[in-house]
């Protein structure tokens, strides 16, 4: 006859010894019993061992699994534990083995660029493992581009992040928003990386005329979004509450705590107090980060790996087009109008007097002359 595994009983209880604990097996228990990472502030990092409920100084919850998946989380939850285990004088540094600058990120491998260190709390929930499972099969395939594009683009995003104080893995929020592509168009109009709507944009500094759409521009998104994210975080306090208000809107958002009298994001989702979006918007960045700094763990390999997007500014006059500049530069259009999405029509109005662009890193006095010499075609003709 099979036994159930009473965990409580093994936990509270002082008198049990570690030999008997051995004896409890997987095999004779009709349910098995893995980590999740729950904690309501991100600086407090507390977990068991194991599965087999050994005493440990940490204390944290547990949760039922089926025995199908017994040894794939059960590798992950060491994965995990490792993690939270590093010394939290080191959560929020860069490891030395991973650093942006180690000739090992500058390999063809995405998987030497990821760094394994979190700094947002992780929980690890049933909500959690449905997205990554869906991102390992029905969703591999945008997953895999998401992985590629983000070699991209996170150096750049979690940089922003990191000058202006906040967690570096708030850029998988990118990942989630809009794929990494900066033409990106919700349903509700939100444009750009971060998805911004027009009154949001706008009140956090982005021009969106007829010819310039600044949602779309990475630079200027990234430093709205910083301070959007900062104000939420005063605000609300958790970074979970922070990324649902930023779908939902920190008004709704905000009635539905008050209407509930509780800040706790996975309640909230339990009393089905949040819109179902935003009930799966966390449980997809914590899936989306948790893949995409192990790939290989979870099926993704021979990642393709890109440069990081770097630039420069360089100031153009109006008139200008973005095929002119990319012709002079010996750049291929569609480069040069990718870096510099925010031109609607990849153009400058002629009513404008100047207007900067971005172009490769190193070309910008190379436009400085090509412009003179426009300019001294126009006056004195060829």
């Amino acid at each position: 006859m099979k036994t159930s595994l009473d965990i409580n009983s093994i936990i509270n209880s002082n008198t049990v010894s570690k030999r008997a604990s051995n004896r409890v097996s997987y095999r004779n228990s009709n349910s098995a019993y893995r980590c999740c990472i729950a904690c309501k502030d991100y600086r407090d990092y507390r977990v068991y061992r194991d599965y087999r409920g050994y005493r440990d100084l940490y204390k944290f919850p547990f949760k039922v699994l089926s025995k199908q998946n017994l040894l794939r989380n059960f590798i992950i939850s060491l994965f995990i534990s490792f993690i939270i285990f590093r010394p939290l004088s080191s959560w929020g540094s860069e490891d030395k083995n991973f650093s942006r600058h180690s000739t090992a990120y500058k390999k063809n491998s995405y998987q030497s660029q990821a760094s394994f260190i979190f700094d947002i709390p992780v929980t690890y929930n049933t909500r959690v493992t449905s997205w990554i499972h869906y991102y390992q099969t029905k969703g591999q395939k945008w997953f895999r581009n998401w992985i590629e594009l983000s070699t991209h683009y996170m150096p750049m995003l979690q940089r922003e992040l990191k000058n202006n104080g906040l967690p570096q893995d708030l850029a998988y929020m990118v990942m989630i928003e809009s794929g990494f592509k900066a033409n990106a168009l919700s349903s509700a109009d939100a444009v750009g990386p971060w998805q911004f709507i027009r009154p949001t944009g706008e009140r956090y500094g982005l021009k969106v005329n007829s010819w310039l759409d600044e949602r779309r521009d990475w630079a200027k998104s990234t430093k709205a979004a910083t301070r959007y994210l900062r104000d939420l975080y005063q605000e609300f306090g958790s970074w979970y509450l922070v990324a649902a208000s930023y779908n939902m809107g920190e008004n709704g958002l905000r009635r539905q705590i008050q209407k509930h009298k509780t800040k706790d994001f996975w309640r909230l989702a339990e009393l089905s107090a949040l819109p179902k979006e935003t009930i799966d918007y966390v449980p997809k960045i914590l899936a989306a980060m948790l893949i995409s700094k192990a790939p290989s763990l979870y099926g993704f390999r021979n990642i393709p790996f890109h440069q990081p997007f770097e630039f420069e500014m360089a100031y153009v006059p109006g008139g200008t087009t973005i095929t002119q500049v990319a012709d002079a530069l010996g750049l291929t259009h569609q480069a040069l109008k990718e870096m510099n999405q925010e031109l609607v029509s990849g153009a400058i109005p002629h009513y404008v007097t100047h207007h900067p662009i971005k172009v490769p890193k190193g070309a910008g006095s190379l436009v400085a002359v090509w412009v003179k010499k426009v300019r001294y075609s126009e006056t004195y003709g060829n």
